[in-house]
């Protein structure tokens, strides 16, 4: 019997780069503030966010743990695990892939956030929690798709979830608290109604995404489409090798962002980009210097160069950007340019 459960592969979506690299981009360095991917209906997002699920990393986590907890990070521990650090408990170590975590939007508080037993803290003086999607996702993919029909409450709790990367739940005067660290990927279709402001800015990245305008490559999704209906795992066959070396990409990339450096001047490129642009706050400034740093180490590269930060800066500050002077969000690259030539020389490769 075939395996029917075999989802898409990632290499296998046929355009649509940008989008596909903000993802990888968020799974290299989960700090850049997750990606919210914009577009009309049927362009891939939700394919392209499930197929990730593939090439996401093997990590370390304490067994038993309902959120995953990393055995060598007690600043990000839960409660139990911590207590366990400090009393100098042996974990038990084991291994096992990040996960992609739906957030339906239909979901209730308790749902995302988790329940307490109130009985049983009164009655025994004991804190019986059951984790919900927010323990789910800590340390992996949290995906809302249609994130921009969330309820207003949810969208609350998500804030402050991403903002502190800890899940705090009160209930009668009793509390808890868990780690929830994770990676916000969101799908919508503006023709269905606009993101908050200030969970649009949340997002370090927005992707904009269309259908296909080329022939050839329509006819490519269609065939890929149509082959993958008719047999799922030869059509995954046919991937493998190009799923293994994207894999072995990004974990090398993880490895050698911890290298990666940049000149002062790089700083001077955000900073100047930004009161340009006139960009609110200094997350864009920020998320810009992270984004290039990540495009360097996914790139091979342990410097910063001009064009990474061309190519951050188209990834982080549309979203940001007022309606006026760039009417719908729409970045001038060309004024982007000038500014980085301007600063200094044509390629700011740090050394």
């Amino acid at each position: 019997m075939k395996n029917v459960n075999i989802v898409y592969p990632f290499t296998g979506i046929v355009g649509q780069e940008q989008m596909k690299k903000a993802l990888i981009l968020n799974v290299i360095n989960p700090l850049l503030g997750g990606v919210l991917i914009r577009g009309e209906k049927g362009t891939a997002k939700s394919t392209a966010v499930r197929a990730l699920a593939d090439l996401l990393p093997i990590r370390s986590q304490v067994e038993g743990c309902a959120f995953g907890c990393d055995p060598r990070e007690p600043g990000n521990m839960c409660c139990d695990c911590l207590s366990k650090y400090e009393n100098h408990e042996n974990f038990v170590e084991t291994f096992g892939r990040m996960k992609v975590v739906d957030l339906p939007v239909s979901a209730t508080e308790d749902r995302v956030v988790g329940t307490l037993d109130i009985e049983q803290a009164i009655k025994k003086g004991e804190k019986k929690f059951e984790p919900g999607i927010l323990a789910q996702a800590n340390r992996n993919i949290l995906y809302v798709d249609e994130v921009n029909l969330l309820d207003d409450h949810i969208v609350d709790v998500l804030l402050d979830s991403a903002a502190m990367g800890v899940n705090t739940i009160e209930r009668e005067g009793v509390s808890y608290f868990h780690p929830a660290r994770f990676i916000l990927v969101g799908t919508m279709n503006p023709e269905e109604g606009d993101l908050r402001p200030q969970l649009l800015d949340r997002f370090g990245m927005v992707v904009d995404v269309v259908g296909e305008r080329n022939t050839e490559r329509r006819i490519a999704v269609i065939k890929n489409r149509l082959a993958y209906e008719a047999d799922k795992e030869e059509f995954a066959q046919q991937f493998i090798n190009e799923q293994q070396n994207l894999r072995d990409r990004i974990l090398k990339a993880k490895k050698l962002l911890k290298k990666v450096v940049y000149r002062d001047e790089m700083l001077e490129i955000a900073a100047k980009i930004s009161i340009e642009l006139d960009v609110d706050g200094h997350r864009a400034d920020i998320a810009m210097i992270k984004t290039a740093m990540t495009l360097a180490a996914f790139n091979g590269s342990t410097k910063v160069s001009s064009a990474d930060m061309l190519e951050a800066a188209e990834l982080v500050l549309p979203h940001r950007l007022r309606r006026t002077p760039f009417e719908e969000g729409i970045l001038n690259f060309d004024r982007v340019q000038q500014i980085i030539s301007e600063v200094g020389s044509a390629d700011y490769a740090a050394v």
